[in-house]
C-alpha cells in the first residue's frame, strides 16, 4: 500500500499541505482531485522522491517500481515500437544478459524470468498500447523525431503503460490525448491490475476508470473508496452537514453566552453561569467547510441572423495547395450545437479554421450571412498571449474607447478577478489563461462560437461552469473536444471527420464509443501477476471495519436517491432545450415566406425537423425511465 503520513509540503512560501495523511490500498486505481493550485502535481514530485517534503513521509513497498511520464519521448532516429519496448527495463536488460551469459543456472533463470513476464508477447503488447493510443502500423515504425512534442508525449504515455510499474503515476494525460485516445485511455485504466494515481479534471475518466478519489481540499488529503460522482455527492453531503451543525453550535453559544451575560451578577445563579462558562470553554468549534465559488462564464447572446449562417458547397480545405477535405457540403444554423469526431490528423482543426475564416477555401464556394460574427478559441492561442502585458492591455486593445474600469468588468464577468486583470499574463495559470481567451472571443456577442479543445486547463468545476454558459448561449457552437462528458452534455449533432470527409454520425457517443473500441482493439494491461494483482485489488477493497449495516444501507440509500433525482433533472432539462429547438423550428416551418421559392431551405428544415422529433423521442423515453426508477427507488424505502 502507499501510505502518506503528516505531509506537509510548500513551494515559494506557499503552503500546500499541512501534516496531511493518506492511505491508498494495493492495487487500488485512484483519482486525484482538487482545485487548480491545490499541490496535486506537487505531491506527485514527491512521490517520485524529486521533491522534498518539510515533514512527513511516504511509504512504498521496497519491492514497488513507480512509473510515469514525466516528458515527452526524445525526438531521435529510433522508432516508436522500439522506444516504448525500452520502457520495460527490467526485459531489456535481462535480453541484453542473456546475449552474454554463460553460466547455465543464469542462463536458466533469466528463461524463466522472461517467461514470468510474458517476455514472448511484449512486441504485440506493446504495439496494441501504440494502436490504442492512435499510432497505426506504419508509425510505429517510423522515427520519434518525425512527430511533434504532443505526439511524443503519446509515445512516452505508451512507455509508461507498458511497463506496468507497481505504482503508476499519471499527471493530467488526456491533455494530450484527441477523444479516441481518451476513451482507449479509459478503458486500459479499468483494467489496470496495480495501483495507479491519476490526477485528471475529466469527470468520466474518473467515474469509468477508477474506483477511489483523493481529495487535496484545505491542506489536507481524504480517501474516498467511491468513483468521482458519488464522492462529489458524499463531498456536498458532508458540507451541508457540517454547515448546520456549525449553524446549530452557534446558536448554542449564542444561547448560553446569554445565560451567563444576564445571571453572572446574581449569587443565586452565579455556580450556573460559572459552569456554562466551562462548558463554552469545552466546546470544540465546528468549522463550516466553505467552498471556494467557481467563477461562471458569459456569453453574451448575438441578435438572431436568418438561417443558414454558413453553407458549403463542394468545399475542399487544406495547406499550400493540398486539400486535407474535401466534397464539404454542410450547413450551419443559429440553433445548431455540433462536436466534430475523429482523431487526430484527420482535419477537425482544419474545418474549424475554414469555418472561423482563418482559411480559404480551396474550391467550391463558402456562404456566410453577412452579418455573421465568429468567436474563434483553440487551445494554441494560449502561446500567443503576450508576454508582459496584462489582460486589461489585452481586452483593451479590442476595446480602446472603454473606460478601464468597464474592461475590468468584462474580464470580471469572465471570472478575471481585479488581482489578476492587472497581472503580467505569464504568471496566470492555464486555466486563468483559458478565461481570458474566452472572454475575448466572445467579446462581440459571436453568433457562432468555435472551441478547439477548450478545456485542457481547467478543473472539474469549470468545466461544469463551462457546460452551464454553452447551454445558455443562443448562437451555434461548434465543438472539438477530448472530453466525452462534454460532448455529451453540449452537442446535439455529431459530425465525423475522417479520410477526407465530413459526415453526420449516425449515433450517440456511446456508440462511437463502441465503434472506437472495435477499431482500436479491447484496452488491457500488461503481462505479469494479473491474478496476483486482481487478488490484491480484491483483498484491498475490503474495508478494515465494516459499519453498522442499518446505517451503511440508510447511507446508500441517501447517495443513491440524490443521484436518481440529479439523473432525472438533467433528463427533464434535455427535452426542454430540445422542445425548445422544436419550436423555433416550427415557428421557420409556418413562415409563408419560407416557401416562395426558398425549396433547399425547405428541405434542410425538414429534416432538421425530423432529427429534433428523433432526439426528443429518445430524450422523453430516458426521462421517462429515469422518474420510474426514482419512483420505484424512494417508494422502496
Amino acid at each position: 500500500m502507499l501510505a502518506i503520513r503528516d505531509l506537509s509540503l510548500s513551494i515559494k512560501g506557499q503552503k500546500l499541505l499541512d501534516s496531511a495523511s493518506a492511505t491508498v490500498p494495493a492495487g487500488h486505481r485512484v483519482g486525484v482531485v482538487g482545485r487548480n493550485g491545490s499541490g496535486k502535481s506537487t505531491l506527485f514530485r514527491a512521490l517520485r522522491g524529486e521533491f522534498s517534503p518539510d515533514g512527513g513521509e511516504i511509504e512504498t513497498p521496497k519491492s514497488w517500481r513507480l512509473g510515469g511520464v514525466a516528458q515527452e519521448a526524445p525526438a531521435s532516429d529510433e522508432a516508436l515500437l522500439d522506444i516504448v519496448l525500452k520502457a520495460d527495463q527490467e526485459r531489456a536488460a535481462l535480453l541484453t544478459e542473456a546475449e552474454t551469459a554463460s553460466d547455465p543456472m543464469r542462463i536458466a533463470e533469466i528463461q524463466t524470468r522472461l517467461t514470468d513476464i510474458e517476455a514472448h508477447s511484449a512486441e504485440a503488447r506493446a504495439s496494441a498500447i501504440l494502436t490504442g493510443l492512435g499510432f497505426d502500423a506504419a508509425a510505429q515504425a517510423r522515427a520519434s523525431r518525425e512527430f511533434s512534442g504532443g505526439w511524443r508525449m503519446r509515445v512516452a504515455l505508451a512507455g509508461a503503460l507498458f511497463a506496468a510499474p507497481d505504482l503508476l503515476l499519471l499527471d493530467e494525460p488526456t491533455n494530450y490525448l484527441d477523444l479516441e485516445g481518451t476513451v482507449w485511455l479509459e478503458g486500459f485504466l479499468a483494467r489496470y491490475p496495480r495501483t495507479v494515481l491519476v490526477i485528471s479534471h475529466d469527470r468520466g475518466l474518473l467515474n469509468r476508470s477508477v474506483g477511489s478519489i483523493l481529495h487535496l481540499s484545505e491542506q489536507k488529503l481524504a480517501f474516498y473508496a467511491t468513483p468521482y460522482d458519488r464522492f462529489a455527492a458524499m463531498r456536498r453531503e458532508r458540507i451541508a452537514q457540517t454547515a448546520a451543525l456549525a449553524k446549530r453550535q452557534t446558536a448554542e453559544r449564542a444561547r448560553i453566552q446569554g445565560f451567563v451575560d444576564r445571571f453572572r451578577a446574581k449569587a443565586t445563579k452565579a455556580r450556573q453561569a460559572q459552569a456554562r462558562l466551562k462548558m463554552l470553554e469545552r466546546m470544540e468549534p465546528i468549522e463550516a467547510i466553505v467552498e471556494e465559488s467557481v467563477a461562471r462564464f458569459a456569453f453574451p447572446d448575438p441578435e438572431p441572423l436568418s438561417p443558414p449562417i454558413i453553407a458549403l458547397e463542394g468545399a475542399a480545405a487544406g495547406y499550400d495547395g493540398t486539400a486535407v477535405l474535401s466534397g464539404l457540403d454542410l450547413r450551419i444554423d443559429q440553433e445548431d450545437r455540433i462536436a466534430l469526431l475523429g482523431a487526430n490528423g484527420q482535419g477537425k482543426s482544419t474545418l474549424s479554421k475554414l469555418l472561423a475564416g482563418l482559411l480559404r477555401p480551396l474550391e467550391g464556394r463558402l456562404t456566410t450571412s453577412s452579418k455573421l460574427r465568429i468567436g474563434y478559441f483553440a487551445q494554441h492561442q494560449l502561446d500567443g498571449l503576450t508576454e508582459g502585458e496584462t489582460p486589461v492591455q489585452h481586452i483593451a486593445r479590442r476595446r480602446p474607447e472603454e473606460a478601464p474600469a468597464k474592461l475590468r468588468a468584462r474580464l470580471g464577468a469572465a471570472g478575471i478577478g481585479a488581482a489578476i486583470a492587472e497581472a503580467p499574463v505569464e504568471t496566470l495559470s492555464g486555466g486563468q489563461k483559458a478565461r481570458l481567451l474566452m472572454a475575448l472571443a466572445t467579446l462581440d456577442a459571436p453568433h457562432l462560437i468555435i472551441l478547439d479543445e477548450p478545456t485542457n486547463h481547467l478543473d472539474i468545476e469549470s468545466r461544469d461552469a463551462l457546460v452551464q454558459a454553452l447551454t445558455a448561449y443562443q448562437g451555434a457552437v461548434i465543438l472539438v473536444s477530448h472530453d466525452p462528458d462534454l460532448v455529451q452534455a453540449t452537442a446535439d449533432r455529431l459530425w465525423l471527420v475522417q479520410g477526407g470527409r465530413v459526415a453526420p454520425f449516425e449515433g450517440d457517443m456511446e456508440d462511437y464509443r463502441k465503434l472506437l473500441l472495435s477499431q482500436r482493439g479491447a484496452p488491457g494491461p500488461r503481462r505479469t501477476d494479473h491474478a496476483k494483482g486482481a487478488a490484491a485489488e480484491k483483498s484491498a477493497a475490503k474495508p478494515r471495519k465494516a459499519a453498522p449495516a442499518a446505517k451503511q444501507a440508510q447511507a446508500a440509500r441517501r447517495r443513491s436517491l440524490s443521484e436518481l433525482r440529479a439523473e432525472a433533472f438533467a433528463c427533464e432539462e434535455r427535452v426542454k432545450k430540445l422542445e425548445e429547438m422544436r419550436d423555433r423550428v416550427a415557428a421557420k416551418l409556418a413562415d409563408p415566406a419560407l416557401y416562395a421559392g426558398a425549396g433547399d431551405t425547405l428541405e434542410n428544415l425538414g429534416k432538421k425537423r425530423a432529427e429534433i422529433d428523433a432526439g426528443l423521442e429518445r430524450a422523453e423515453a430516458l426521462w421517462l425511465k429515469a422518474l420510474e426508477t426514482l419512483e420505484a427507488a424512494e417508494s422502496a424505502g
